[in-house]
């Protein structure tokens, strides 16, 4: 089996940066077909490898990946997603990632999360809580230190 393959089987057929399907039958040539990526420059990284589209991988290369929130989460100064994940892996600890005008919406984006979490930064065990705070519903990612 290649690199790629092993990758792929690990990360579920899943690209690290969009969170969207691979096809494992697309050319590697392909826009939407598969490709090894380095997430980390970290040499001490446990997972230095990850699947990703050859588009987001490219991508990638050029600019600073960002990962999207959903349009359907209603989330108010939502916090970059990639710099959490590095703090959080670094250091452990809380984090308040966004503020939602009602607990339904808070408690809907912690699930979201750790579902996302769970593929983006699969060696980091994650909670997620939600806490009332100046009106709103602060949505709290916890880590414990590694």
């Amino acid at each position: 089996m290649s690199l790629l393959d092993d990758v792929a089987e690990r990360d579920g057929w899943r690209c690290w940066v969009c969170d969207e399907a691979v096809d494992p039958e697309e050319s590697v040539n392909d826009p939407r077909g598969p490709s090894v990526d380095s997430r980390t420059a970290d040499r001490k990284a446990k997972v230095a490898e990850r699947l990703a589209h050859r588009a987001c991988n490219t991508r990638k290369g050029a600019v600073k990946v960002v990962i999207p929130w959903p349009d359907h989460l209603y989330v108010v100064e939502p916090a970059p997603l990639i710099t959490v994940a590095g703090r959080l892996e670094r250091k452990g600890g809380r984090e308040m990632v966004g503020r939602c005008p009602t607990r339904r919406d808070a408690e809907e984006t912690a699930d979201w999360l750790v579902d996302r979490f769970s593929r983006l930064v699969p060696e980091l065990r994650l909670t997620a809580g939600v806490e009332p705070g100046g009106g709103q519903f602060l949505v709290i990612l916890a880590a414990g230190r590694r």
